[in-house]
């Protein structure tokens, strides 16, 4: 329980995810035998990995591990399936599987919310809209909680709908002013309204208050772009590229700041490394992110599209 306070509440800070996959492991040895401690365990590694806290392989060898210990336990366990569903999806690309699972687990498990905050995610990435909704819906209902909010502004912005991001995001900032996502979200809603100077703003408190997470870091790179201001883009991507060297650094946010300067030879050459990798970033924001709107008339956009079988 303690595992899944920190998981539940604190999933978007390296530090508490780290806290959650102790108190997990803790449970396993008290008993080798609780399947749903391998499923807490096994989401763990999943949001280290969002969170870029780890390397996607890392993260998913071990949590593939967990969440098949899981199932062998207590092939019931909806939770366990949910966190499947989020590694076909998320590393595997697997959509058909990723349905599958995500069907099996709100079967399994109908009150656990997390599995509908996922799944319309999920939709929403696909451009089912009609669907979505109704399970964001649903998951408010179920848990009206900081998790749920963020899933709203999640799920807007993976159908690019700026309008209901920027309240969406509005509500969540007001509601929990110090949780970092929050400030990136409404960022987003800003910049996809023309609203420049304010997403700016909310950029950089993300990166503030996250301690310099990379996708805020390289949504404020776009940002200053955007507006003209190149050099203070170009420090922002000679920092993630130092970084880079010690410890891990997301490739395809470093394209996605080379796309803002129109680098394209450059964007494409991360974006390979990205596909090479299974960057998860790759796979959440590859239909919605308007950092790289200007490398899809490519055709190698186009053709990396083909290889994932992400394209919408």
């Amino acid at each position: 329980m303690r595992g899944r306070y920190y998981l539940t509440t604190e999933f978007t800070r390296g530090q508490e995810l780290q806290k959650a996959k102790r108190y997990f492991e803790e449970a396993i040895a008290k008993d080798p035998n609780f399947g749903l401690a391998y499923s807490g365990l096994a989401d763990s590694y999943v949001y280290l990995a969002f969170f870029r806290q780890l390397p996607p392989e890392v993260a998913y060898r071990s949590a593939k591990e967990a969440v098949h210990k899981a199932l062998e336990l207590d092939d019931s366990i909806g939770e366990a399936h949910d966190t499947l569903a989020m590694l076909r999806w998320r590393y595997e690309w697997d959509s058909e599987a990723a349905e599958r699972e995500f069907d099996q687990a709100i079967a399994l498990a109908p009150s656990y919310s997390c599995a509908h905050e996922d799944h319309s995610e999920f939709l929403g990435m696909h451009g089912r809209r009609s669907e979505a909704l109704p399970e964001l819906a649903k998951s408010i209902e179920m848990d009206p909680s900081p998790s749920s909010a963020l899933t709203e502004a999640g799920t807007y912005y993976l159908m690019r709908d700026y309008k209901h991001l920027v309240e969406a995001a509005r509500r969540g900032v007001i509601s929990n002013p110090t949780e970092w996502l929050e400030h990136y979200y409404l960022g987003i809603g800003y910049e996809g309204t023309g609203k420049h100077l304010e997403a700016i703003s909310e950029y950089q408190q993300a990166v503030e208050i996250s301690g310099g997470d990379q996708d805020a870091t390289a949504a404020l790179a776009h940002a200053c772009a955007s507006i003209g201001k190149k050099s203070e883009t170009r420090k922002i991507l000679s920092d993630l590229e130092r970084k880079s060297a010690r410890s891990y650094v997301s490739p395809y946010l470093i394209a996605t700041v080379y796309a803002s300067l129109d680098e394209k030879d450059k964007a494409f050459e991360y974006l390979e490394k990205a596909y090479r990798e299974k960057s998860l970033d790759l796979s959440w924001h590859w239909n919605a992110d308007a950092r790289i709107d200007n490398l899809r008339s490519d055709p190698r956009s186009e053709a990396l599209a083909r290889r994932m079988t992400l394209a919408s």
